[in-house]
């Protein structure tokens, strides 16, 4: 195996297990939770589903001159700001969640079809630094799903205190609720003393 082979196996890996997290945090809850905002800017599940698919489609699609055909009416021009981080009424989680694996079905094509130094432009950065590689690229993409998987560990723990990467993969020191209410009282205390 080469280096670029290793490295983009590597890539893969890491993006789909932020994928996999993303999606995890979804299932078992009914259709309002999945929707609701829980933070003051509107943050919510099947939102951050629907900005990641938007978000694999541009980077590892468009800015490589390897368009999807898929509909986003939410980047459009003229779009409502923010449309891509909340599903309206009409659009089903199944709908979205069909959305994002085309989408990672299209990245992956991309990343396993060229190589990763190919320079591509992205049509939303400014003229003369819009340029990057699509090793960038990808590494830009697992970041931020990633970090919108962490959003979605925090939302969904609020709801009903499911946590960590997958099932069968909390990171957790203790799976005792008295475990961890002496721990958060500990913090509590901590942070009253400080």
């Amino acid at each position: 195996m080469t280096p670029s082979d290793t490295a983009r196996t590597d890539l893969l890996f890491y993006l789909q297990s932020a994928r996999d997290a993303l999606l995890w945090k979804l299932e078992g809850l009914p259709e309002y939770d999945v929707r609701r905002p829980l933070t003051p800017t509107g943050t919510n599940l099947l939102g951050l589903v629907k900005h990641a698919a938007g978000v694999e489609l541009g980077y590892l699609g468009d800015t490589f001159g390897r368009p999807s055909g898929e509909p986003l009416p939410w980047l459009a021009d003229g779009a409502e700001p923010n449309g891509d981080m909340w599903a309206t009424a009409e659009e089903s989680r199944e709908d979205i969640i069909g959305l994002y694996r085309r989408a990672w079905a299209h990245a992956d094509a991309t990343i396993e079809a060229l190589p990763l130094d190919t320079a591509g432009r992205v049509p939303w950065w400014p003229d003369g630094r819009d340029e990057l590689t699509l090793h960038h690229a990808v590494v830009r993409v697992i970041a931020d799903t990633h970090r919108h998987a962490g959003h979605a560990d925090i939302l969904r723990e609020l709801m009903d205190g499911a946590v960590g990467m997958n099932e069968t993969n909390t990171s957790l020191p203790s799976d005792d609720p008295a475990w961890w209410e002496a721990y958060r009282d500990r913090l509590e205390r901590a942070a009253r003393e400080a």
